[in-house]
């Protein structure tokens, strides 16, 4: 391993709030709907659509695995609108995600989900692109539609490598 080298970590609602909210029924507020049939669990995470036209949109991507370790050249943000990714299966995906600094997108953190945890990025967060984990997986993605340009893309100058917990198993 390098110093370029971060490992990922579990994902919770602790470790990844300064940086987004994590999608999940755990510990979530939740009550009966449809005569009792049903469990509302209720607003887990707020999307965002500002700028010109804005509108929140969404989308089923279909994304194929990475291997890994990940070699992480290129790091997003969206300027005008948060994205949403709810996983539809009980897969482990990889969630990469940056500070912003005076020069661009900072030291990358990386998380791997548990089954059935989602991640909503807010608006301008740096993060890395969807990543599934040794199977291709289909998501719910909520995002934002309308004009302007709401992708900037940072090439590091240097990749970084996004390494699994030792042992982990998808």
């Amino acid at each position: 391993m390098t110093s370029r080298t971060i490992i990922a970590q579990p994902l919770t609602r602790e470790n990844f709030a300064e940086f987004g909210e994590v999608i999940e029924t755990e510990g979530a507020h939740h009550y009966p709907i449809n005569a009792g049939k049903c469990e509302r669990y209720h607003a887990l995470a707020t999307a965002e659509a500002a700028g010109p036209n804005g509108r929140v949109i969404l989308n089923l991507f279909k994304a194929t695995p990475y291997a890994f370790p990940l070699k992480l050249t290129m790091v997003e943000r969206h300027p005008f609108g948060s994205q949403a990714f709810v996983p539809l299966s009980p897969r482990p995906f990889v969630v990469v995600v940056c500070h912003d600094t005076k020069d661009g997108p900072g030291t990358p953190h990386a998380f791997v989900t548990q089954p059935g945890q989602g991640v909503n990025y807010p608006r301008n967060l740096w993060h890395g692109v969807l990543t599934p984990i040794g199977e291709p997986q289909d998501f719910v993605v909520v995002d934002r539609a309308g004009d302007g340009n709401n992708l900037e893309e940072f090439y590091f100058p240097e990749p970084y490598e996004i390494a699994l917990p030792e042992g982990f198993q998808p």
